[in-house]
């Protein structure tokens, strides 16, 4: 019997090989378990179309994070606190940045994907890691400014 593994099998292969078995691993185990399925052709064809789909969606997303990229580096992020005798009153952190970004730029960045160190208290130009996805980093410059 030939499976097509969905999944990777020890001492068998990995995902999307195409292995030859014996009827009652296959039917019991492998296709029960959710491990493999019985790789007629159209099945075979189906898993093609996905995986290439899926590349496809990958390269995609890695173009929409680099166009991304390029607008966080180049923009300075604004924002306004009210001044202190020292400093600014409170701090900036990742959910005002969050805040800021979409109001500025229009792009939705989750606040747990901004690295703060610490939470920022002065004014003045500040760098911040921003996670976009897919290994991708982007340096966001954060502006604080007082009033």
């Amino acid at each position: 019997m030939k499976v097509l593994l969905i999944k990777d099998v020890k001492s068998l292969g990995k995902t999307g090989e195409i292995k030859d078995v014996k009827d009652g691993y296959g039917q019991n185990f492998l296709i029960a378990k959710g491990l493999a399925k019985l790789a007629t052709p159209e099945i075979v064809k189906n898993w093609k179309a996905e995986q290439e789909r899926v590349a496809k969606q990958l390269t995609d997303d890695l173009e929409r994070l680099a166009k991304e990229k390029k607008v966080f580096e180049d923009a300075i992020i604004r924002i306004e606190k009210p001044l202190a005798p020292v400093g600014i009153k409170g701090s900036v952190g990742n959910a005002d940045i969050s805040k800021a970004i979409k109001e500025q730029l229009n792009i939705d960045l989750d606040k747990k994907h901004i690295n703060l160190k610490r939470a920022i208290k002065s004014t003045g130009i500040h760098d911040v890691d921003a996670k976009l996805g897919h290994g991708i980093h982007a340096t966001l410059k954060v502006e604080v400014v007082g009033v």
